[in-house]
């Protein structure tokens, strides 16, 4: 699967570009420093799935709840929830080895995505949450974002075309952890109050 749902139809993004180390919180609690510059890493479409799995190739997976953004035309088009998903240990040993990401960040099944809806009003205004089992785990917005979302475009697009119904996972705040199997995962995307968008799986 590598079509998202965007007011009701299937499209299919070239890209996935997500921001990384974004909420300050969240770098403390994996002990990272601050980043000087804005983390770029990009996952591949083939890691698009509708169902989520605790575990990958026998490998524990960590959930990251992220408000992402659909573009078009180069411009933040729609909002929907996402889950960028990551074998931890896995990521940590490459970061020591100084080595790439991409094992831990790219398997297949690693991104998951509500439907996404055009959202015309206040980028500020957005939120995530994400309630595992009716519990709230992580809850953080654009105004706890280190880069705001109008900066994370004119970054990308400084190198790299950003192309119609690409997909932007902005960070993740706080709180994330490992997956597990039967447990119900709840994503919520808010503007203000609002409630935008609503996702809901049961892990495997």
């Amino acid at each position: 699967m590598s079509q998202i749902n965007f007011n009701g139809k299937f499209v299919t993004p070239a890209k996935i570009v997500c921001v990384g180390r974004n909420y300050v919180a969240h770098i403390h609690e994996l002990g990272n420093e601050i980043p000087k510059e804005m983390v770029v890493f990009m996952k591949p479409v083939s890691c698009i799935s509708s169902e989520l799995y605790a575990k990958h190739l026998d490998q524990e997976i960590h959930y990251e709840s992220e408000i992402s953004f659909l573009v078009i035309s180069g411009k933040i088009h729609g909002v929907g929830f996402g889950f960028d998903l990551t074998k931890r240990d896995l990521q940590s040993t490459l970061k020591k080895d100084g080595l790439p990401w991409e094992r831990a960040k790219c398997f297949d099944g690693a991104a998951l995505f509500s439907k996404f809806i055009q959202f015309n009003g206040l980028i500020e205004s957005l939120s995530v949450k994400l309630f595992v089992n009716n519990a709230l785990r992580q809850d953080g917005g654009v105004s706890l974002m280190m880069v705001k979302p109008d900066d994370i475009i004119a970054q990308i697009s400084s190198f790299c075309k950003l192309e119609d119904f690409d997909i932007i996972m902005s960070g993740t705040p706080s709180g994330v952890g490992k997956l597990q199997q039967g447990d119900i995962y709840r994503g919520e995307i808010y503007s203000g109050d609002t409630l935008l968008v609503k996702e809901e799986w049961v892990a495997h």
